[in-house]
C-alpha cells in the first residue's frame, strides 16, 4: 500500500452512479457520479472526484469531516445556521463534522474529496 496518491481530476474508469435519497431531496432531479480512489471497505479516510447536475439536496456531515476542492460549476452552501457561500472553480472548502445545511448544485459540479469518518 502506497502512502502517496495521486488524484485523478480527469479518470477513465467507470463511476458510481446515483441519486440523492428521497428524504434529502429539495428540488431538481440532480445525478452523482463518484470516482473513489482511494478507499478501502474499513478506510476512514476517503478519496476520489464527485460530480452533481443541477438540483438541491439536505447535507448532513453527522461525524464526517469532508475538504472539497471544485474543479468545475457553481455550488451554493447553505448552513442552517449561517449565510449562503457560493464556490466556484478552484476554490476550497471544509464541511465539519455536525454540519448541516442545503447543497444547490446551480451548474454541474465537479470536486475533489477528502472525507474522514
Amino acid at each position: 500500500m502506497s502512502l502517496l496518491k495521486t488524484i485523478d481530476t480527469a479518470p477513465t474508469f467507470a463511476p458510481r452512479e446515483s441519486t440523492p435519497v428521497p428524504e434529502r431531496l429539495i428540488a431538481g432531479t440532480p445525478a452523482f457520479k463518484t470516482w473513489a480512489q482511494d478507499a478501502a471497505k474499513d478506510d476512514k479516510v476517503r478519496t476520489g472526484v464527485w460530480e452533481a447536475t443541477p438540483g438541491e439536496t439536505r447535507s448532513i456531515k453527522g461525524e464526517t469531516f469532508e475538504f472539497c476542492h471544485i474543479l468545475s460549476g457553481v455550488v451554493e452552501i447553505i448552513p442552517d445556521a449561517g449565510e449562503p457561500v457560493v464556490y466556484r472553480a478552484g476554490d476550497s472548502f471544509v464541511m465539519k463534522p455536525g454540519f448541516t445545511g442545503v447543497w444547490k448544485t446551480i451548474e454541474t459540479v465537479r470536486k475533489i474529496y477528502v472525507t474522514i469518518d
